[in-house]
């Protein structure tokens, strides 16, 4: 009986420790598919629209672009801690 409850105490532990590690990466990709859906708004929004608006929303996807990139590197970083 002992063994069996040491045995689920490591067993959660080890869970837990593996779910710590696991939880940035997850994170950091879904903000970075939110930075690239608003990317992918602004973009539609550019097309539809004329200056001085078209200008504003292609920085604005821009912005977004370069945020949505970050997250994803941010991401890679986690997910590589957590696999070593």
């Amino acid at each position: 009986m002992i063994k069996k409850l040491l045995m689920t105490i490591v067993a959660t532990t080890f869970a837990v420790a593996a779910f710590a590690q696991v939880e940035p990466a997850v994170k950091e990709t879904t903000k970075a598919t939110a930075e690239s859906v608003k990317e992918a708004g602004d973009s539609v929004k550019a097309a539809g629209s004329s200056q001085p608006n078209k200008s504003m929303d292609k920085a604005k996807a821009h912005i977004h672009k370069a945020k949505a990139h970050a997250h994803r590197h941010q991401a890679k970083k986690a997910a590589d801690g957590a696999a070593h």
